[in-house]
């Protein structure tokens, strides 16, 4: 069993930066690739980004691509979501989930935190 938490969301300008946290506790976190979903209202649960459990390899979505890097620190066993350049329709409730296989699905995904709100304003 993993638990996560994620921290880091608030309001912020369009433009602006947020450093989203998905910190973890139980089973060995390491075990394990992490990903990072969004969800606004109305919409389907959108993938944004995910990392292998090693941390060498990162992959992206389209729409973040260039303005957002996850990133993960074992010690810590917390798991990074930097996001810059933000536009309003990054506004979602973000969610970090942790999985066994590498994987931009989120059906993939055993583990969820609660998830933390990010608002941009125009």
């Amino acid at each position: 069993q993993v638990q996560l938490v994620e921290s880091g969301g608030g309001l912020v300008q369009a433009g602006g930066s947020l450093r989203l946290s998905c910190a973890a506790s139980g089973r060995t976190f390491s075990d394990y690739a992490v990903g990072w979903f969004r969800q606004a209202p109305g919409k389907e649960r959108e993938y944004v980004a995910h990392i292998t459990w090693s941390g060498r390899y990162t992959y992206y979505a389209d729409s973040v691509k260039g303005r957002f890097t996850i990133s993960r620190d074992s010690a810590k066993n917390t798991v990074y979501l930097q996001m810059r350049g933000l536009k309003p329709e990054d506004t979602a409730v973000y969610y970090c989930g942790a999985g066994a296989i590498s994987s931009s699905d989120p059906r993939q995904y055993l583990y969820w935190g609660q998830g933390t709100q990010v608002t941009v304003s125009s």
